[in-house]
């Protein structure tokens, strides 16, 4: 019998490759048929490697969820950008490798993240989704976020709704 061991932890420099692979599967299986073909592909090579180097380099908090000796998936949080949203810390990005979706693993990274911005005084927190990607709305609806807000943003030439989940601690 083998043991294999599941971890989150802070990105180092050297993750960026895996952390880039683990976007890239993330992305083009969430948003194919929701974001257009060619804006998508725009999004996702903007973020190679080099991106993600320099965000871990400058202090970009960005957690790993590590399965064995491969990136599953990641979290980049930190405090809330939209400054009409009265709450303290955003998740900015959760996601994870298409084959460790719906196994526990995201709501352990949603909960490591918010144990995270918790720990450093951002005691309430918003993440936004689109409202087509109904997976990302059912996983925040399930772990008990409540609908605060709601803004679109334009993708090429398609303009696309997206939804704020709220929590308070």
């Amino acid at each position: 019998m083998s043991t294999t061991l599941i971890e989150i932890r802070r990105a180092k420099p050297s993750d960026a490759i895996a952390v880039a692979q683990t976007h890239d599967e993330a992305w083009r299986t969430a948003y194919q048929g929701i974001i257009p073909g060619t804006e998508l592909e725009k999004l996702v090579s903007r973020r190679g490697p080099g991106w993600w180097e320099s965000a871990i380099r400058k202090g970009s908090r960005i957690a790993l969820m590590q399965f064995g000796d491969r990136v599953a998936g990641y979290a980049n949080y930190g405090r809330n950008r939209a400054r009409s949203l009265f709450y303290d810390g955003e998740i900015y990005e959760l996601y994870l490798r298409p084959e460790f979706q719906g196994l526990g693993f995201g709501r352990r990274l949603f909960s490591a993240a918010r144990r995270d911005l918790g720990q450093s005084g951002l005691k309430s927190l918003v993440v936004w989704a689109l409202s087509d990607n109904e997976p990302a709305v059912e996983f925040y609806r399930a772990l008990g976020g409540r609908a605060v807000a709601r803004s679109s943003e334009r993708f090429g030439t398609r303009v696309l709704d997206k939804v704020a989940f709220a929590w308070q601690n």
